[in-house]
Formats: C-alpha cells, sequence, structure tokens
C-alpha cells in the first residue's frame, strides 16, 4: 500500500536502546517507508539511526535521509527543519518519538538536575520541535504532528516526572490541534501502555537483576488484554494511521495503544 505516498515524514528518536525487540522509532520509520514515504531519521545516536536505515534498505527502499541531532538543542531543532527543507522541500509529517524516565522518583527524593534532564527531552524537545515545524507546515496549509505520550499521563504510577512530561505533551497536542487546525495542520499523540520494547525491558531487568522474561512476565499480567504487551509495531500501526488521510478529521486526540489499561480508568 502507499499511504504515504511521496510524503516527507521526519521521524525523531528513529534510532533505538539495544535490545532483544524493535523499538517504536525505528518500527515507525519502518512502517512508513513500506508506505511510500520519503522518510527523515533523525537522533541523537548516529550509529542507531544508521541501524534503522540499513534495516529499511535491505527492502528496497532507498528514499532516506539521516539527522544526527539532540532535540534538547534548540538550534539542533532548528537544523532538522531546515536541513529538510533543503533537501526535501517540504515537511509533510512530524513524528516525535524521544523520551526517558530513567532517574525518575517521587517529588520529596527527585534531584533537580533529573527533573530537568526528563521534562527536557520528553516535553521540552516536542515543543521546540513543532516550534520550527509549524511556520513550514503553515505556509504549506498542510502537515501532520504526532508525538508518542503514554499511558503513564493518565494512569498512577512511580514515575512522578514522566507521567508530568506526557501529561505536558497531551495538553500541547490540544493547544496545537486548536491554534493549527485552520491551516490544515492535524496534531494528535499515542499513548502507549506497557510495551515490550527495549527501553521498557532492557533498563528494568538491568536494575533488578533478573532475566528479561521476568520483567516481561509482570508487565503481562498487568494487561487487560489477553494478558499481553504490545509491540513497537502497534504503535507504528497506529501512528501511521494518524499520519495517513484516512485519519483527516482527527485532531486534537490522545489515542490509547495499551490493551486497556487505560479502561481501568473511572
Amino acid at each position: 500500500m502507499n499511504r504515504l505516498k511521496n510524503k516527507v515524514c521526519v521521524v525523531i528518536g528513529a534510532g533505538q536502546t539495544l535490545g532483544e525487540t524493535v523499538g517504536n522509532g525505528r518500527a515507525t520509520a519502518i512502517r512508513f517507508a513500506r508506505e511510500g514515504g520519503q522518510i527523515i531519521l533523525v537522533d541523537k545516536n548516529r550509529q542507531s539511526a544508521h541501524a534503522t536505515l540499513d534495516l529499511i534498505r535491505t527492502e528496497g527502499y532507498s528514499d532516506l535521509h539521516t539527522i544526527n541531532a539532540d532535540v534538547t538543542v534548540e538550534a539542533d531543532c532548528e537544523r532538522i527543519t531546515s536541513e529538510v527543507i533543503a533537501n526535501f522541500g517540504r515537511i509533510d509529517v512530524l513524528h516525535y518519538n524521544v523520551g526517558q524516565s530513567e532517574g525518575d522518583s517521587e517529588v520529596v527524593t527527585l534531584p533537580q538536575s533529573n527533573w530537568d534532564k526528563i521534562m527536557s527531552m520528553n516535553l521540552r524537545g516536542f515543543y521546540l520541535c513543532s516550534k520550527h515545524t509549524l511556520p513550514i507546515m503553515r505556509q504549506q496549509g498542510w502537515g501532520v504532528i504526532q508525538c508518542i505520550s503514554s499511558a503513564a499521563a493518565v494512569t498512577s504510577g512511580r514515575n512522578m516526572t514522566y507521567k508530568v512530561s506526557k501529561a505536558g505533551m497531551n495538553a500541547l497536542v490540544q493547544s496545537m490541534a486548536i491554534d493549527n487546525g485552520k491551516y490544515g495542520i492535524r496534531v494528535n499523540t499515542i499513548m502507549p501502555g506497557l510495551m515490550d520494547t527495549p527501553m521498557a525491558i532492557e533498563r528494568r531487568a538491568r536494575e533488578r537483576a533478573v532475566e528479561r522474561d521476568v520483567i516481561r512476565q509482570e508487565r503481562d499480567n498487568s494487561v487487560p488484554l489477553m494478558k499481553k504487551m504490545g509491540t513497537a509495531w502497534d504503535v507504528a500501526d497506529a501512528a501511521l494511521f494518524l499520519a495517513s488521510d484516512e485519519a483527516s478529521y482527527i485532531t486534537g486526540i490522545a489515542l490509547p495503544v495499551d490493551g486497556g489499561i487505560t479502561a481501568r480508568i473511572g
């Protein structure tokens, strides 16, 4: 299929943490390429972005470009936009998939530096990338901006700063959707639940000094749907739908992809 044929798609966080499975950003970049998109792979880790590029090329897709950038630095966010315009002339889809929770804690014990680091990457980076992309999309009279938030934005959990940052992403999406609808720009977020991705599994297994399958079993047991975590491909499929014309009348939403975890609320 060609749901993104000839559309210029910027995937922020197209690399991933090392691990046994595929991460959300890499899966989304692959899905977008399979649907005909012209993919710009952005990541702070150059080697990881190129690993994603190599995987996509093995499937026969060649309309790809990589950018090494740090989304916590505004000059880098501005450079992403200018480099894409210089090479492709437009930006149709901005997909923001950068985030972290490591070092989080409750308010009393959380160092300010950890708060700043998590908020800077999760929320401030999304704001900065959107800030420098929106003028291009407004000029075009078209565009799609989407980010990966988390079910943690609306559920209880231990990662306080992570939760606040993801709730902030949801609020920012709503605000941008209202402000930019008149320009033909749609803005949405996806809220993954418990997913079997390297970022979710590897650190927890390392910190607790247990096998990965112990973490997987615990997380599986928390999911209403079939007692099974989702995968990065579930997130990528949702991202593809929201980026495609099939979602042309959808803006300002936070879409749970969580096997029913948020259905417990209320």
